[in-house]
């Protein structure tokens, strides 16, 4: 009995280590993986990377881009929109007057036009306007909280150029304005001529002299842009001395525009030449119709 006993000890110890062993496998296995080089696991990982297929989708949002504003600088009638409110057309007419007859225009609107610099209201703060105006009519003239008193009395100058426009273009003018652009600094911003006074689609003429006219326009966004401009259409007339630009249709109701003048390189201003009075100054009569 007593040996049966030694014999199950000896067999117990012979079965304890080979226990043993077995559960020291994963340990094994475990500090193997301690001993591995640093980048060896990324590699394992990248080679699994590989065997995978990448798909290029396209984005879910359509990118939109601002479009280029379109340029009209020839001679022609333009139909720039339609809309429910109508058509909008220009019609440019460059070198209606002659340069020779423009340099003495622009000389004698300075001389007897009673220039004024006004004041404007814009979201309850005053500020004075960046150019010099005058105003001709029958009718007192109210845009930005400014009113214009009436002021019948014509220069000859001025009639004579009502005259021409109307005989040339069929249309029958009642009001003047006049803007004068001292310099660069002086401008006329964004806006419509859509003043209740002036009726439903008024027709504008506007004649320039003495400096280029950067004329800018771009369409009123419709109404789920909420007043977002970015990405109307535009346009860009560049309006030279004794150029007539006549707006009609909807162009008030369905756009906005807004001036500056394009002086010269300061070296060429003080000199004479090509009609054009290349100094700091730059008018333009706009032709009011009422309907």
């Amino acid at each position: 009995m007593e040996d049966k006993r030694r014999r199950a000890r000896v067999q117990g110890a012979w079965a304890g280590p080979a226990k043993s062993q077995a559960t020291a496998q994963p340990a094994a296995t475990a500090r193997s993986h301690l001993h591995q080089r640093p980048g060896q696991t990324w590699m394992n990982q990248e080679h699994q990377l590989l065997d995978k297929q990448f798909v290029f989708k396209e984005p879910q949002q359509v990118v939109r881009r601002a479009p280029e504003p379109r340029v009209i600088d020839k001679e022609g009638v333009y139909e720039i929109s339609v809309s429910p409110t109508g058509i909008s057309r220009l019609c440019l007419y460059p070198g209606f007057i002659d340069l020779k007859e423009a340099d003495w225009v622009l000389e004698q609107l300075c001389e007897v036009v009673p220039w004024k610099q006004r004041t404007g209201i814009r979201e309850d703060v005053t500020y004075k306007q960046p150019r010099l105006t005058a105003w001709y009519g029958e009718l007192p003239y109210t845009y930005s909280r400014i009113t214009m008193e009436p002021n019948p009395h014509w220069p000859a100058v001025l009639r004579t150029l009502k005259d021409q426009i109307e005989e040339n273009t069929g249309h029958t003018f009642n009001s003047l304005l006049c803007n004068l652009y001292r310099d660069e600094k002086d401008s006329v911003d964004w806006h419509s001529d859509d003043e209740p006074s002036l009726g439903r689609c008024p027709v504008i003429a506007s004649l320039s002299f003495g400096a280029t006219r950067a004329f800018e326009m771009r369409r009123k966004p419709p109404p789920e842009e909420n007043g977002d401009y970015t990405y109307v259409e535009r346009v860009k007339i560049p309006l030279d001395h004794g150029t007539l630009l006549i707006m009609e249709g909807a162009t008030q109701a369905d756009w906005q525009d807004r001036s500056r003048p394009s002086f010269p390189p300061s070296s060429a201003r003080g000199r004479r030449g090509a009609g054009l009075t290349l100094l700091v100054l730059k008018i333009i009569c706009v032709v009011v119709k009422y309907t």
